[in-house]
């Protein structure tokens, strides 16, 4: 009877392990949890290193404006565009802009969650996607940037008519 109760006392208490441990994992992530998986992934760094690589296909896309318009435009124009669009991006709060992710993260993870995404951070592949990514993101920006203009310059037209019919009754 003695050995039967330990049994059940043991098994009981493996059982009620279990079962908080499920309950911490569902739980909601906490901001030490997304900070800590925001460490894990190098976000501040990260952040910074897309910046820097979305930088080229911005500057030259400022150069195919000015390519475009350069008979209009000062001779200087492009590199004080380019200095202004650098002066801004090294000016942005990105310490600032990260820490405001946290409550999103806390919204929309568990705390498993996050611990499986700082476990994986932590692999060599994870830290693999993290070096890449910069890279990758520039040039996929770079692929994309021309569908973007052709797009853009495309829905340009469209405002531009769009208010061009609207006037035109009041011009009557």
């Amino acid at each position: 009877m003695k050995r039967a109760l330990v049994l059940l006392a043991f098994g009981l208490a493996f059982v009620l392990s279990v079962n908080a441990q499920q309950i911490g994992n569902d739980a909601p992530a906490s901001k030490e949890d997304v900070e800590k998986y925001l460490e894990a992934a190098h976000s501040s760094t990260m952040m910074r290193k897309m910046v820097q690589a979305m930088s080229k296909p911005m500057h030259e896309m400022v150069h195919q404006e000015f390519i475009k318009d350069q008979d209009k435009l000062p001779p200087d124009w492009e590199g004080r565009m380019d200095q202004t669009m650098d002066d801004m991006l090294s000016n942005m709060p990105w310490d600032e802009m990260l820490q405001s992710m946290v409550p999103v993260y806390e919204k929309h993870f568990t705390h498993g969650d996050i611990a499986a995404l700082t476990t994986f951070y932590s692999t060599p592949v994870g830290q693999k996607i993290l070096h890449e990514m910069p890279a990758i993101n520039a040039e996929a920006m770079q692929s994309m940037m021309p569908i973007m203009q052709k797009r853009i310059a495309a829905m340009r037209e469209r405002v531009q008519q769009e208010v061009a019919e609207a006037l035109k009754p009041a011009q009557k």
